[in-house]
């Protein structure tokens, strides 16, 4: 292992001398493009003139949008063993970065080597309150859920001290690690890329409803499919009245779960108003949901869903469709007097449908708090703000002393 140390890296680097930062993000979970760490973080550094190399299996043209790809194989196991470990680091280490940027639970240990064994400049990327779903994650037995959320809370209190920046997409998340070590912290929101959220365009709506994101029990799927149930019983008992139509953009925990779906899908007679469309690209994200003329939300109150902030709000928002979504802690500031959508009590699917069915029966209303969802997003909640903290945070960890 000796012969692949790399030589130390010249310090400081001035906060302002952004091209004499290079960073390597790398990831074996994702065969797609991950939109946080592609499109809303490296993507606008790298046209910033950061150098940015990316360390993936997704498959990618050679170079795009100034980042450089490094082909890496895809997970076959949750947990890698030794070999393709070393496999990873070996690859790593040859790219020689000032800083190694990652996000996926599973290459803790391969972030803890890089910095222990080759002192290199680390920052963990923890998009997601990992301990509470560690302790919701059906593959781990029950009995077992809350000794292994506890593990993995310890772990990260670790990396909060062994590493150099620690990244969070909401307060909540971050205020468990705040205090843990010296490590930079930032919260880095995930709001939209707006160079992807380009203005609407006019045109047919051929669904009512739009949901995107885990296609889950936890996701309140079974609760947004009661309520279109419900909808459609009530407001369309006329088999000749079209009934609201829904789109689920998104994944599946497994086939047994994509299974069970599509059973209630059938059993509540909506297969002819639920259209599974499934995983999609980034890039195609805007003209899926604009097809659309409402967006939800219905997520459980499960301890994940009270630390983090759903993306899939101010991506409807960017699309100037209003939101339904639930009343959660996380996401309930960003709807105060934005007069840009409703909030729910969660698990009511009479109190989601009754918020759905007032806003396609007053289609005027509802694009006007459409438009204020855009206008919120325009004006405060994308991405452009959260580059410029994330270049002077990635600065200041490329400059700051091991």
């Amino acid at each position: 292992m000796a012969t692949l140390i790399a030589k130390p890296i010249a310090l400081p680097i001035a906060e302002h001398n952004l091209r004499a930062i290079t960073v390597c993000h790398f990831t074996t979970a994702h065969s797609q493009l991950k939109s946080r760490s592609f499109h809303r973080e490296f993507l606008p550094l790298a046209s910033a003139g950061l150098r940015v190399s990316y360390a993936s299996p997704a498959k990618s043209p050679v170079a795009r949008g100034g980042i450089s790809f490094v082909s890496l194989p895809a997970r076959k196991s949750l947990f890698p063993s030794l070999f393709r470990t070393a496999a990873l680091l070996k690859t790593l280490v040859r790219e020689s970065a000032n800083l190694y940027h990652f996000q996926d639970p599973e290459l803790l240990p391969a972030a803890f080597a890089l910095k222990l064994f080759f002192r290199k400049r680390i920052v963990y990327d923890a998009y997601e309150d990992f301990p509470s779903a560690v302790a919701n994650k059906k593959s781990i037995p029950r009995l077992l859920r809350p000794l292994a959320a506890r593990i993995f809370s310890r772990v990260e209190n670790a990396a909060a001290r062994c590493f150099n920046g620690l990244m969070t997409a909401d307060p909540l998340t971050l205020r468990r690690l705040a205090r843990r070590g010296a490590s930079r912290k930032i919260v880095f929101y995930n709001f939209p890329n707006m160079d992807l959220f380009l203005p609407p365009r006019p045109g047919p709506k051929p669904f009512d409803l739009v949901y995107r994101g885990g296609l889950s029990e936890r996701a309140g799927i079974y609760v947004l499919l009661e309520a279109v149930h419900l909808l459609r019983a009530e407001r369309f008992p006329d088999a000749v009245a079209r009934p609201p139509r829904l789109l689920l953009i998104g994944y599946f925990d497994g086939t047994s779960e994509e299974h069970e779906l599509r059973e209630r899908i059938r059993g509540l007679g909506l297969d002819s108003s639920v259209e599974i469309r499934g995983r999609i690209e980034h890039e195609e994200m805007a003209e899926a949901l604009s097809q659309a003329r409402v967006g939800v939300c219905p997520l459980l109150a499960i301890p994940k869903f009270l630390r983090n902030i759903p993306v899939k709000v101010f991506e409807c928002w960017a699309c100037a469709m209003p939101v339904v979504a639930t009343d959660l802690p996380p996401i309930r500031p960003f709807f105060s007097n934005g007069g840009a959508g409703f909030l729910v009590p969660p698990d009511d699917a009479a109190a989601l449908a009754r918020a759905i069915g007032w806003l396609l029966d007053h289609p005027e209303d509802a694009a006007r708090m459409g438009e204020r969802g855009r206008d919120l997003v325009v004006r405060r909640f994308n991405n452009a703000g959260e580059v410029r903290k994330l270049r002077r945070f990635l600065a200041q960890v490329a400059g700051a002393s091991s």
